[in-house]
């Protein structure tokens, strides 16, 4: 497995994956180096972004294996090469969420994420079960 920083050239696949992100977005992800995609015998098989929290927080955003790369280990292999290198960079935690509905709690909680809070959205545009934060200290 290789992680790589998204470059212009991975438009197509991304975009096909994440529906959240326009043109400029995209490309401001390129330009900030916090999107990567990931790859097996140079195959993209997922791709994963992050962002910075109040100057010092990282915060992935998300990370996407595709469903027939999935239980192979790549999400776990691709969450600690992130943690490494938010280590090499100098950050001391990492935050990351989803959904309390969703199966990605019980890979953090094995990689050592503890729960930390969470969001409700009830009665808003933007409605769905409780966004749940966990963080790690690295």
């Amino acid at each position: 497995m290789n992680i790589r920083l998204l470059s212009s050239q991975d438009k197509e696949f991304v975009m096909s994956i994440d529906k959240h992100v326009d043109d400029t977005k995209f490309e401001y992800r390129v330009f900030t180096k916090s999107g990567y995609v990931i790859c097996e015998n140079d195959k993209l098989i997922g791709t994963m972004f992050h962002t910075i929290l109040w100057d010092n927080l990282p915060f992935m955003n998300l990370i996407y294996i595709c469903e027939d790369q999935r239980g192979k280990g790549y999400g776990s292999k691709a969450i600690l090469a992130w943690e490494d290198e938010l280590r090499k960079e100098g950050y001391k935690m990492a935050l990351i969420s989803t959904q309390v509905d969703e199966s990605a709690q019980h890979l953090y909680r094995k990689l050592g994420y503890v729960d930390c809070g969470g969001l409700l959205f009830d009665g808003t545009p933007f409605e769905q079960p409780m966004e749940m934060f966990m963080r790690k200290v690295l």
